[in-house]
């Protein structure tokens, strides 16, 4: 029973992919060898595919990226090493999340919190609070997942934020608290913090890519989109949002979340129509953003049931893999 509930929504990603990170989380096995580049290397590529919105190859990638990057931080004990693994449990945090593995998502976020706070490195330990905080929220704990966003956004602060990355990592946060504000109801700070986030990207250099944020002021508006819907002001979220444009954002997970948000504040607005069409347009740009994003799947499964005769229905279930209206 539990290893069928892995599956409990999604499409693309196999039940035994989701079995063998989780046996791999269970028992770490040792890899024949741990090489700083190769950590680097099996990172990259795993950002890249999460990037590409391919969760089922990250996934299949996963066992063999965090054995052999814990591997390598406990054999060095190494400030850097450490940050990399916290680094490398951060994706599969973010992953797992994003296709509802909640379960396996809080085992890879409490692990990266560990090496986060052994590295005492204040960019690895923002970005592993930023990611616990990603899911608390997700399991319905929003007030101390928003003092979790927002302490460790105060501690970088308290850096001077004197390196590029320092201060694209900021900014980051400052989104982060926003948006976890808004889920935890505080309108006023919300509102406070996504500003302070617009100002904190237009300071930043345009040459910051990765460290381990690329924040730009489209980057924040997405944020901003979101705070609006968390607020229940989906007027406010359609208008941020249609000012936004594909072209904004590298990579196809990006674009597809464009979508998406958009889809969430036209739907909680009550605009059938246009959410199909945005929910369309994110399949385009990132089809695991539709497929395999439970709340997305939710929203697909209601407009089939409500909406069964609205153009566009049919081939957003199809897309979704769900069963077409009758």
């Amino acid at each position: 029973m539990r290893r069928r509930s892995l599956l409990a929504a999604g499409i693309t990603v196999p039940l035994g992919l989701l079995t063998a990170l989780d046996d791999a989380l269970a028992s770490a096995p040792i890899p024949a060898a741990a090489e700083p580049a190769d950590v680097a290397l099996y990172l990259s590529r795993a950002r890249r595919l999460y990037d590409a919105g391919n969760p089922a190859a990250l996934v299949a990638g996963l066992p063999q990226l965090l054995a052999t990057a814990q591997f390598r931080a406990e054999q060095t004990k190494d400030a850097v090493d450490y940050a990399r693994s916290a680094a490398c449990y951060d994706l599969a945090t973010e992953t797992l999340n994003k296709i509802g593995r909640l379960a396996l998502s809080r085992i890879t976020a409490d692990r990266s919190m560990t090496c986060a706070r052994l590295s005492g490195l204040p960019i690895a330990t923002a970005a592993s609070a930023r990611c616990m905080s990603i899911v608390l929220r997700h399991e319905g704990r929003e007030q101390i997942a928003d003092r979790i966003s927002l302490d460790a956004a105060v501690t970088l602060e308290r850096t001077g934020l004197v390196t590029p990355a320092q201060a694209a990592t900021y900014a980051q946060m400052l989104c982060t608290c926003a948006y976890a504000a808004a889920q935890a109801g505080d309108r006023d700070r919300a509102l406070e913090m996504i500003a302070d986030a617009e100002r904190a990207a237009t300071r930043l250099p345009e040459s910051i890519r990765g460290q381990p944020f690329s924040v730009t002021p489209a980057h924040v508006a997405l944020y901003r989109v979101g705070v609006h819907w968390s607020l229940g002001d989906a007027g406010a979220a359609v208008s941020v949002g249609r000012r936004l444009h594909p072209g904004q954002f590298p990579t196809p997970e990006r674009r597809g979340r464009l979508f998406t948000d958009l889809a969430r504040a036209w739907w909680q607005w009550g605009k059938p129509e246009q959410t199909i069409q945005a929910l369309l347009a994110a399949y385009r740009h990132a089809p695991a953003e539709v497929r395999d994003r439970p709340s997305i799947r939710n929203i697909v499964t209601d407009l089939a049931r409500r909406h069964p005769n609205v153009s566009g229905v049919r081939e957003l279930t199809a897309a979704a893999g769900l069963r077409a209206p009758r």
